[in-house]
């Protein structure tokens, strides 16, 4: 297997400078052009691939441009426009309701306070990380999906396994610098080449560091279980 480097930090730091190489202009790929389709697209990516995201948000931003839209919409004509999204009756329900709050104590102004954001229905601390790092240009965290969570064990840089944790295990390991491109780096390398079930660690550039590498390892750490 890979031989990580002698402490956290410096592997962390190995991993995200070669994963600057590899991925020079990794960024977010949701498509939004203001604070508020963010906030509907990250609620609506939960458990569901951006590109699904980004096909069903070209017609909804057409359809609903403020907050007022969506609270005010039947909720189950919310639902039938967000069908082809996974658990689209729950996200409809958290975006009508996300959006009557916003409406109601935000002057239909999307939040820019963690707290804020989490008291909103259907907003964690991931997305409310993604809408403060990319709406507000507000870093404060590292956010967690399940990409950086399977990676991030995968590489042995923690070994927590709940989002929240892993967040606050990697902030002190993770250069304030990097929080937000960490998530980007790593989310790009788990749609390239770590994959969940049938990760290419043979052509992996980080194969070599990677204690989970399947070249010569039996287990993989993101599940604890063998290869």
């Amino acid at each position: 297997m890979g031989t990580p480097l002698s402490s956290r930090e410096e592997q962390t730091q190995e991993v995200i400078d070669r994963l600057h190489g590899e991925f020079p202009d990794t960024t977010i790929s949701l498509n939004f052009s203001n604070r508020l389709e963010l906030l509907i697209a990250v609620i609506l990516s939960a458990q569901c691939t951006d590109e699904r995201v980004n096909k069903e948000t070209e017609h909804l931003f057409e359809k609903y441009e403020s907050a007022e839209d969506y609270a005010e919409v039947d909720e189950a004509e919310l639902a039938e426009d967000l069908n082809s999204i996974t658990y689209y009756n729950n996200k409809a329900g958290y975006i009508t309701s996300a959006c009557q709050t916003i409406v109601e104590e935000h002057d239909e102004e999307v939040p820019d306070t963690m707290s804020e954001l989490t008291d909103l229905q259907g907003v964690g601390r991931k997305t409310a990380n993604v809408v403060l790092q990319h709406g507000h240009e507000v870093v404060e965290g590292i956010v967690v999906d399940t990409h950086v969570q399977r990676l991030s064990r995968r590489l042995g840089i923690t070994e927590e396994e709940r989002p929240e944790a892993i967040e606050q295990d990697l902030m002190p390991v993770v250069p304030e610098s990097e929080w937000q491109d960490y998530t980007h780096l790593l989310i790009s390398h788990g749609r390239a080449t770590c994959t969940a079930r049938n990760p290419d660690c043979a052509d992996c550039i980080l194969e070599d560091i990677c204690p989970s590498s399947k070249v010569d390892a039996d287990v993989d750490l993101a599940s604890g279980e063998p290869w």
